[in-house]
């Protein structure tokens, strides 16, 4: 029988879901939008069978509906969902990054049709909008499921068979796991790569040549800081308690860290750079960690036209599959340096090989 599925916000996240439910002719997808030119869109492009009118006529012929839009607005359709008439039962999700406050009003829900299972698909792009929603954005990625008190196995089960096109490695977590774990490792890392930059910014009025040397390590670890302010301000703001206690624990560490400078601890340091060295290193030795295993190369390369595409062609046609092409540093008239990254270590040693009988300079970090 044909499901009926209402994704609400057709952005990056809301789009891309769609794009892979809808490879199931057993799947009529409704999109809903509160652009009509981005609901045009996406049912130009097949990205959607039927564009929503109004989102309260179109959830209620549902059997699922996912909630793709910011945390708060979420909270709102949420509210106001429970408030509709449904003459069947009809499971509903999130794509919200902090779980605490949606599972706080899932929990409370009064309408006995609705089934709120919690969602949170850990993949993301630079960039966003409906035009830059990929089917395969969520392959392999870890989508976290936190049902709600009302929600048994099998309506997560339900969900996740009708998020089978996304490939994804379903995890299940309860609110307060998520939204700890994901503000380790997710939400505060974004403030302390905006508080880089702003500390960068400001020692730019002293050194107008500084942005000239923000070389590849600098921009690596600021990268997340380009995302979108507004999205980020409501995610801290729904995770704000928990923002608030990590920023007290890592000034703790700062603290701890300018001692040892200040000390001049030799010994200390070394130790206390090793042990981050070694924690960051086992990140994602498993399959199961949202960082997944690659095994890396570094390749030296001249700054002159074709270059990259020369180590990639020299690589395909040994039948070798790269995951990742990270470029660290290319300056004009010099050696730059590629990071490749291989899902095997058998991969990452025959295309060593293969570089080096083709005159490439390779290392593979111990």
């Amino acid at each position: 029988m044909k499901k009926t599925i209402v994704i609400a916000g057709l952005g990056l996240i809301g789009g891309s879901i769609a794009k892979s439910i809808v490879l199931s002719a057993d799947n009529h997808v409704i999109g809903y939008d509160v652009s009509e030119e981005v609901m045009n869109y996406a049912l130009e492009n097949g990205i959607i069978n039927e564009a929503a009118t109004e989102f309260q006529k179109d959830a209620v012929r549902a059997d699922f509906i996912i909630l793709a839009a910011p945390i708060t607005q979420t909270i709102y359709l949420l509210k106001e969902l429970n408030g509709l008439t449904f003459n069947k039962k009809v499971i509903v999700s999130d794509v919200s990054s902090v779980k605490s406050n949606v599972m706080r009003i899932a929990d409370t829900l009064t309408n006995k049709h609705i089934t709120f299972i919690g969602g949170h698909p850990m993949a993301g792009s630079h960039k966003k909008g409906i035009q830059a929603a990929r089917g395969h954005l969520f392959e392999n990625a870890i989508y976290v499921l936190t049902p709600s008190i009302y929600a048994n196995s099998e309506d997560t089960y339900l969900l996740q068979n009708l998020l089978v096109n996304t490939k994804s490695k379903f995890v299940i977590l309860n609110q307060t796991e998520h939204d700890e774990m994901t503000g380790v490792v997710s939400h505060f890392p974004h403030l302390i790569a905006s508080s880089l930059v702003h500390q960068a910014r400001k020692w730019n009025d002293m050194h107008s040549f500084l942005p000239n040397l923000a070389a590849g390590g600098f921009r690596d670890i600021t990268r997340i800081a380009s995302s979108n302010p507004t999205m980020w301000q409501d995610i801290f703001y729904h995770n704000r308690y928990k923002m608030s206690h990590l920023l007290e624990e890592w000034i703790k560490e700062m603290h701890y860290l300018k001692n040892l400078l200040d000390d001049n601890n030799k010994d200390e340091m070394i130790t206390y750079l090793n042990e981050a060295k070694q924690f960051r290193d086992g990140l994602g030795v498993s399959d199961k960690g949202a960082i997944p295993s690659f095994y890396d190369i570094y390749v030296d390369i001249r700054d002159q036209a074709g270059a990259l595409a020369t180590v990639t062609q020299l690589l395909a046609s040994y039948r070798i599959s790269i995951n990742n092409i990270q470029i660290l540093e290319i300056r004009e008239g010099i050696n730059g340096a590629l990071r490749l990254s291989f899902s095997s270590e058998e991969a990452q040693k025959k295309s060593d090989q293969v570089l080096q009988a083709n005159g490439y300079e390779t290392m593979i970090e111990k």
